[in-house]
């Protein structure tokens, strides 16, 4: 009775349950890495914001609305005054300006959905990155084109570390540009 019953559960329930173990560290890795990753994350806005009109047909730089980034840690979304800039006199009778100017008169802030979003335990500084050069498109992707955007690339820990280990072939464009650093304090603070 004793050997019936082992070589029930080693050749009925030890497979089933090896395959189950397996495919839930499986599913749960490619999940966290899928949530982490974020590529291809492009959420609605509270408004639509076009940066294909803004920053690509009109050419309004980068840092025009995401100020102080070549001084920040941080690009910064701009406020609502930003917008009204120029807002205040172009295109007011349109639904989305309309909306944006209801936000400005009541003083209320605009909640963006976050898109590009490194760890909370990884320290990025925006403005190492700007002031060596590295155009906004190398990690965001090519905004200029883009009419809602999206996360296009990844931010694990491996992609900014196949840019720091290569930058000649990521960042062709820029001919004195060094090695980044390595060492695990340089980002994790």
């Amino acid at each position: 009775m004793k050997n019936s019953l082992l070589d029930y559960i080693l050749r009925a329930r030890l497979p089933v349950t090896i395959f189950i173990i397996i495919a839930s560290f499986t599913l749960t890795y490619f999940a966290s890495r899928a949530e982490r990753d974020g590529v291809g994350y492009t959420p609605d806005q509270p408004i639509n914001y076009s940066h294909k009109l803004h920053a690509g047909e009109m050419k309004i730089d980068c840092q025009y609305c995401h100020v102080a980034v070549e001084k920040s840690r941080h690009a910064m979304v701009p406020a609502v005054a930003t917008c009204m800039n120029c807002h205040s006199v172009a295109r007011k009778d349109k639904p989305d300006i309309i909306k944006l100017k209801e936000y400005y008169d009541e003083g209320k802030p605009l909640r963006w959905k976050r898109i590009h979003r490194v760890p909370d335990y990884a320290y990025f500084n925006h403005s190492v990155h700007v002031n060596k050069g590295i155009d906004c498109t190398a990690c965001h992707g090519e905004i200029t084109k883009m009419e809602k955007v999206g996360q296009m690339n990844s931010f694990t820990m491996g992609s900014c570390l196949n840019c720091h280990r290569n930058p000649h072939e990521k960042l062709p464009e820029l001919k004195n540009v060094n090695l980044g650093p390595e060492y695990c304090s340089a980002c994790h603070r």
